[in-house]
């Protein structure tokens, strides 16, 4: 199987467990992964056989702006749902990350990485 990755897309979003999370919102990143075949598309330089990855990318932005909830694992599934509702039932994958979690002395990022429809292992590919 190939895949097509998107990384780094920077969303702002109004999610966390915190009242002023929520309110005046945060920086995300988001990493997706979608599994399909692309041979017909590479041959045929056709898009049409393969995911236009633009539809994704504005429909997740859309998403950020509009979004309210505690969980960056509640906004990751609803990645999921509008991923899986633009593409169908392929394999992916999404890793969603809190750019700065309000955590005192902790300056690192928080991730929940999360997969729909299994992508297959490198010893099935």
């Amino acid at each position: 199987m190939d895949a097509i990755h998107v990384r780094d897309l920077r969303l702002w979003a109004h999610v966390g467990v915190l009242d002023h999370e929520r309110r005046d919102g945060q920086w995300f990143r988001l990493d997706l992964s979608l599994w399909l075949d692309l041979s017909q598309s590479a041959a045929d330089d056709d898009l049409a056989f393969s995911a236009d990855y633009s539809l994704a990318i504005r429909d997740l932005q859309q998403l950020s702006r509009s979004i309210r909830c505690l969980t960056i694992e509640h906004f990751s599934e609803q990645v999921l749902n509008r991923l899986e509702s633009l593409y169908g039932p392929v394999p992916m994958r999404v890793e969603l990350s809190k750019c700065a979690a309000p955590v005192p002395g902790f300056s690192g990022v928080v991730s929940v990485e999360r997969f729909r429809h299994q992508p297959p292992t490198h010893a099935d590919s």
